[in-house]
């Protein structure tokens, strides 16, 4: 996914103020789109599906395949609802994508799913702004959200709100924040923040790092500083597994920062890949994960019917036909429109409950875990609705 997380390089628009009118609505975070088309429910839905298929970058085609995968996967659970899917390639480029999605449009879809990579799906949503239709795109990142795009991944908000709040229950009370100076680490650090201001946690300082090994090594005697500084009962890490948390994990508790005293909290999922379990000092952090029984029957359901595991982002296209099926199956016409999208009961996905939000972010219902003897246990189970534990 780490293209994914790039920064929303907005594409060059023409200065004409209409032009940049457009690029404003379907963008800018917090725009309210209520609109979109009007489908007759009583015919087979036209859904379009932009895949990253035909891309030079390694890995795209094995993640456009198990999107597609899934997402006929899900279309097979769905109940007196018929979806025409037309699956179309963008060769993960954003020029692509919006000629691709302006084509399914003039083909009829009622509905775009996709594409992945952020800039391509804000080209995707500009692209079809005008033809009220809405994008429910594959990334995460949520500086395109807004308009017509929603964002399908794991945000870095939703998973921020649900550790923060959980600390807050568990009575941390002054938390430290380590993030890279990078623009992952740095929209982590204010995920994180804007958390800590809605509970009783105290922001008790952030140190940055450069993501070096010289970097990390460097921040340790400051991070220790800040901790003793402020009292902090716990560190909330941006790190990731293939990036400084192995180093971090080990440097802190040899410098003085002890798990057992100071709760190492992460924003990454800490169990992927399953080595990184048995790092000392990883156990007993703690980090947000999707339902691990959903997401384990997703991954045998998809196992036995095409014979491989499906990509670690795969599930999005099976949520997002999930979410499509449930509001057609109301057998209203206004099913598919942004309204209708961010009813607040959400949907079942792959991995629990999910919803999406006015905004264009989403929200998802996820469990709080932690690693004990190198192996992932619940402490704090996913809600399984949205007035749940969590929310």
């Amino acid at each position: 996914m780490l293209a994914v997380f790039k920064p929303a390089r907005k594409l060059a628009l023409s200065a004409i103020a209409l032009a940049t009118a457009a690029f404003l609505s379907a963008c800018e975070p917090g725009a309210v789109n209520t609109g979109g088309p009007s489908i007759n429910t009583s015919e087979p839905v036209p859904v379009a599906l932009l895949v990253p298929r035909g891309s030079a970058q390694s890995g795209d085609a094995v993640l456009a395949q198990s999107l597609e995968n899934s997402a006929r996967l899900a279309m097979a659970d769905l109940q007196n609802v018929q979806i025409d899917l037309r699956v179309y390639d963008t060769a993960g480029d954003a020029n692509t994508a919006a000629a691709v999605a302006q084509q399914a449009v003039a083909d009829g879809a009622k509905i775009i799913l996709g594409p992945v990579y952020a800039q391509a799906a804000n080209s995707a949503g500009l692209a079809v702004l005008n033809k009220n239709v809405n994008v429910l795109s594959f990334s995460n990142n949520t500086n395109i959200a807004g308009g017509n795009v929603f964002v399908l991944g794991p945000t870095f908000d939703n998973t921020a709100n649900r550790l923060v709040r959980y600390a807050a229950r568990q009575g941390k009370r002054n938390m430290v924040v380590v993030h890279s100076n990078d623009d992952a680490g740095l929209l982590g650090r204010a995920a994180i923040e804007k958390a800590i201001g809605g509970t009783s946690v105290r922001s008790a300082g952030s140190v940055a790092y450069e993501r070096s090994q010289q970097g990390v090594i460097a921040s340790v005697p400051t991070i220790k500083a800040t901790v003793d500084a402020s009292g902090a009962d716990s560190i909330f890490l941006t790190a990731t597994t293939a990036g400084a948390l192995p180093l971090y994990s080990q440097l802190l508790p040899e410098a003085g920062i002890s798990p057992a005293t100071t709760q190492f909290i992460g924003l990454t999922r800490w169990d992927i890949p399953a080595q990184t379990l048995e790092l000392p000092g990883v156990q007993g952090g703690w980090f947000a994960l999707p339902d691990p029984v959903k997401a384990q029957t997703f991954r045998s359901r998809y196992q036995a019917t095409y014979g491989g595991a499906p990509h670690p982002i795969g599930g999005l296209a099976y949520d997002g036909i999930a979410a499509i099926g449930a509001l057609v199956g109301s057998g209203k016409s206004n099913a598919l429109t942004g309204a209708a999208l961010t009813q607040s009961a959400g949907f079942q996905g792959v991995g629990g409950i999910f919803r999406l939000l006015p905004d264009g972010t989403n929200e998802r219902g996820l469990a709080v875990a932690t690693i004990q003897n190198k192996q992932v246990v619940v402490i704090d189970p996913a809600p399984q609705s949205f007035s749940g534990a969590g929310f």
